[in-house]
């Protein structure tokens, strides 16, 4: 395939094949794919003489729509050809930066040298000082690791005074995501967003020139939903705690851990809703809350005022409280209205504060009877308890509730995210007939 189109550009030619090198040395891609990158950079090349006064982004567009026009050239195909030129552009023929032995912090034209626990260390503070989630800071430093790790294994960036961490070590991480690890496109932007918050608040490194680097391709699916008839037979096959939080996750709307950090003040058993505190953007909403379920929640309350009885008795009875919060009513993380409304069966130390609490229940254990009821009601569909959320929405759907009031429901910023599940009942509102089941007729009307 490259001698068809191999340059008579002897410098071109030994560029190319240096690129192939770079490849591989980075990992990249796997052994005897880095030619195949290399042909459609050579064909990118050759293209690109065409528009010499167009910049390679532009170029590189067009070159991507002439391919587009060509039948012989497959999806996967184009997305390898871009690949190739941003991998190209972006990683191998970026100018080398100034090196920054270590984990190095420029300050003030200082250079201060971190090790990699130190430089973790600040990198926590920081995050608990902007707030974040616990759940959101172990993922970060669990990606600081991964990427680290990568950098130990590349010559260029591992000396023996640590790590050299550069815009282009960042780029050649996130490419080696999209193209050897085939990660999807909220994978590799988490991946990113943990990296870009490190190097801006640690290494004050700016990465403004990462917007070019190849992206994991962000394909649009439709949600999974159950029928009711399949909602129905779901909640038959699940008992106790469990059955009552997802008819709550169904009857609301809620998002897992909503409904696991559900306090005991966020129920309005009189208005017949449900308050969503600090919700995903930080956001606070109100949702139904389902007449059927007011029963079962107030024999779940006094089941917790019970247990938290106990727990004051036994020198107990705290629960984790926002930080500002805290301070401001010291004692309210005893009182009965903060207490969570699943809470854990064992009591537990905090890993933030080591104060021992009892923290609500763990999303493990309602994935796990999600999984278990959905087998034992033989529903064939990759249903999670998320699944629940996107069915309590097609099916106020197909009741004809208004679009607006369901995103308000569901907490979305934009109606565009929720006009997402118009596409969904389509299908199941009033669906077409298959021309197979009346072929019959058919055939006798065309007689």
């Amino acid at each position: 395939m490259d001698s068809l189109h191999r340059t008579r550009n002897p410098v071109l030619e030994k560029q190319l094949a240096k690129f192939g090198e770079y490849l591989l040395q980075k990992s990249i891609v796997a052994p005897g794919k880095e030619r195949f990158l290399v042909h459609w950079a050579r064909r990118f090349y050759q293209f690109s003489e065409k528009y010499p006064g167009h910049s390679w982004t532009e170029q590189l567009q067009m070159f991507l729509d002439s391919l587009a026009g060509d039948s012989r050239v497959e999806d996967w195909q184009l997305q390898q050809a871009e690949e190739a030129v941003r991998l190209l552009f972006t990683n191998f023929l970026t100018p080398s930066e100034k090196e920054q032995q270590g984990l190095v912090l420029i300050n003030q034209g200082q250079d201060t040298h971190f090790s990699i626990n130190e430089a973790l260390s600040k990198f926590k503070e920081v995050l608990r000082l902007k707030h974040y989630a616990y759940r959101t800071e172990q993922t970060y430093l669990d990606w600081l690791q991964r990427f680290f790790a990568y950098c130990a294994k590349q010559p260029d960036k591992s000396t023996s005074e640590g790590l050299t961490i550069t815009e282009k070590s960042v780029q050649d991480y996130l490419a080696y995501l999209a193209v050897k690890r085939k990660v999807s496109a909220s994978t590799q932007n988490q991946a990113f967003c943990a990296i870009l918050a490190f190097c801006r608040s640690v290494l004050r490194l700016d990465l403004g020139g990462i917007q070019e680097n190849v992206r994991a391709p962000k394909k649009r699916k439709l949600p999974v939903v159950l029928s009711p008839t399949e909602t129905a037979a779901l909640f038959n096959h699940v008992s106790g705690p469990m059955n009552l939080m997802l008819r709550l996750i169904y009857g609301g709307g809620l998002r897992l851990n909503e409904c696991l950090r559900l306090r005991v003040k966020d129920l309005d058993l009189s208005q017949n809703l449900i308050f969503v505190r600090d919700g995903k953007g930080g956001k606070d909403r109100s949702t139904l809350l389902p007449e059927r379920l007011k029963p079962l929640l107030q024999e779940q309350l006094e089941r917790i005022q019970l247990l938290h009885q106990q727990d004051l008795a036994k020198g107990f009875g705290e629960v984790w409280m926002p930080e500002a919060l805290a301070r401001k009513y010291p004692t309210a993380c005893r009182e009965f209205g903060w207490q969570f409304v699943f809470p854990s069966k064992n009591l537990s130390i905090d890993p933030r504060s080591k104060v021992t609490r009892r923290h609500h229940l763990s999303d493990s254990a309602i994935q796990k009877a999600m999984k278990k009821a959905v087998r034992a009601a033989g529903i064939n569909k990759l249903a999670s308890v998320h699944t629940l959320r996107h069915s309590f929405a097609t099916h106020l759907l197909l009741k004809g509730v208004d679009l607006r009031q369901i995103q308000d429901y569901l907490g979305h910023a934009n109606v565009e995210t929720t006009m997402i599940y118009t596409h969904v009942i389509k299908d199941m509102r009033n669906p077409g007939v298959s021309p197979l089941d009346f072929l019959d007729e058919l055939c006798e009307n065309s007689r």
